[in-house]
């Protein structure tokens, strides 16, 4: 596994604790993250605002299923399950393409797919 895709993974692993920190640390200062058709947020101030949700309670279950990288990009393919406040429980497929600039992520896109209930 290269040293991408294992920062990748640490990433994966963050989310899936919520751990502000450890996300942060593999971010460009500036890094842009798209959620196609949902939302976008530029710099780590703004994306630290997104790692939990406020319109989510808890962790997402994150199960990462593929993973492939080509040139600065990474990409990890899966499948989640989270709990929206209103909404209640949700499960989802998900493809996240996370581009590099040297060591940190500099943008993630997120294409999430709604599968229904658990």
């Amino acid at each position: 596994m290269s040293s991408r895709q294992q920062a990748v993974h640490r990433y994966m692993d963050a989310f899936r604790r919520s751990d502000h920190e450890a996300i942060l640390a593999l971010l460009t200062e500036d890094v842009i993250w798209h959620v196609h058709g949902v939302r976008t947020t530029q710099g780590k101030a703004e994306f630290d605002s997104e790692i939990e949700n406020p319109a989510f309670e808890g962790s997402p279950v994150l199960n990462a299923e593929r993973t492939i990288e080509a040139g600065d990009v990474v990409i990890v393919t899966g499948t989640g399950q989270g709990h929206h406040r209103e909404a209640g429980g949700s499960r989802f497929a998900y493809s996240d393409l996370f581009t590099f600039r040297g060591d940190l992520i500099a943008q993630v896109d997120s294409y999430v797919v709604p599968l229904g209930t658990p």
